[in-house]
């Protein structure tokens, strides 16, 4: 059996895994341990825990929450540098909200995160948002200033939104091709938008559901191969068999075909996605070769965090992953997180 060593994974997007939720208030650090040892299983030593759009006061309890549960757990000092929150300055329409409450999203304003901040165990690292709303682009420089990275996502931004947003610092499309109605303008929209925009680095969700393989293969080619980060955008079924569950206070089903969805809707909900089974995906479909795609998951997101972990005083250890024939992790080694004193 021939085994190779890589970098240990990173995932800029984790709402949950295994049967665990991490947008619930109740989060307990012993649940949470629970989801990082299946998680480290699955080759992935560092990732952002991901919270999406809630009202102020529920996202405060939830942020407070998990932060709790990343200090007091066993491997969440070591596996987490830092938060992603999602929202809540998002596009509220049919179709770019997904499964974002619209009616929790907010005009853009920076103290909302200012006001999340103190007392954090870790910082919260990426934001996504949608920059045509009015009062963004000052939140993204207010955000940049402060060392957080910003996604673009759940957003109809055209090509001056997002031209503004890159100018102001913005560096990632969140979840590139998803978050977004069935019918786009045919040229004007802000798939191409972001595509077009060289200074945005593509975060794809390589599940088969959220873009098909073939749609995957030509964004990677579009985006090129130096931009293109896997992520993985999974929820609490992630890692757990088909069924109900709750996510975000909302009802998900995890499908037999392997697909995340709202009952009723035909919208995805996150995805049961491993990052490991992203890595295979892509060599799989003939996309990459697996040291590219392994890059694609490790390599990449540090790389669009250095400077948010370098500005937070934060030294991200990746660890090692140890990978069979058949593109399966069979040793993890966890890596660390030191905070500057």
């Amino acid at each position: 059996m021939t085994e190779r060593l890589t970098a240990g994974l990173c995932d800029l997007q984790v709402n949950g895994f295994a049967g665990v939720d991490f947008n619930d208030a109740a989060l307990t650090p012993a649940a949470f341990d629970h989801a990082l040892q299946a998680l480290l299983d699955t080759g992935v030593t560092t990732f952002l825990p991901t919270l999406i759009t809630a009202t102020p006061a529920d996202l405060a309890a939830r942020l407070q929450a998990l932060d709790t549960a990343v200090r007091h757990s066993r491997l969440g000092p070591a596996m987490v540098p830092g938060y992603h929150i999602e929202g809540p300055f998002l596009n509220p329409t049919d179709g770019y909200a997904g499964c974002h409450p619209a009616a929790a999203m907010t005009a853009p304003d920076a103290a909302l995160y200012e006001n999340l901040r103190p007392g954090l165990f870790r910082p919260i690292l990426l934001v996504t948002l949608a920059p045509e709303r009015p009062g963004a682009i000052a939140v993204i420089r207010s955000l940049t200033d402060r060392g957080c990275a910003v996604g673009i996502g759940h957003s109809a931004a055209d090509y001056a939104a997002v031209d503004a947003a890159v100018a102001a610092g913005a560096t990632l499309s969140t979840h590139l091709g998803n978050g977004l109605p069935a019918l786009l303008p045919k040229l004007d929209n802000t798939l191409l938008a972001q595509l077009a925009a060289p200074g945005l680095s593509a975060c794809l969700i390589a599940d088969g559901h959220h873009v098909p393989p073939a749609a995957l293969a030509a964004l990677v080619r579009l985006k090129g191969a130096a931009r293109v980060i896997l992520v993985t955008d999974a929820v609490v079924a992630a890692a757990a068999p088909p069924g109900s569950y709750r996510f975000a206070g909302m009802e998900v089903q995890h499908t037999d075909a392997g697909a995340v969805v709202q009952p009723g809707r035909v919208s995805l909900a996150g995805s049961a996605l491993c990052l490991d089974q992203a890595v295979r995906n892509v060599v799989e479909w003939g996309i990459a070769p697996f040291a590219q795609a392994v890059a694609w998951a490790s390599d990449a997101p540090h790389a669009a965090l250095a400077r948010a972990f370098a500005m937070a005083g934060l030294t991200v250890d990746a660890g090692t992953v140890v990978w069979d024939d058949q593109m399966r992790p069979v040793r993890v080694t966890p890596g660390r997180v030191v905070a500057a004193r």
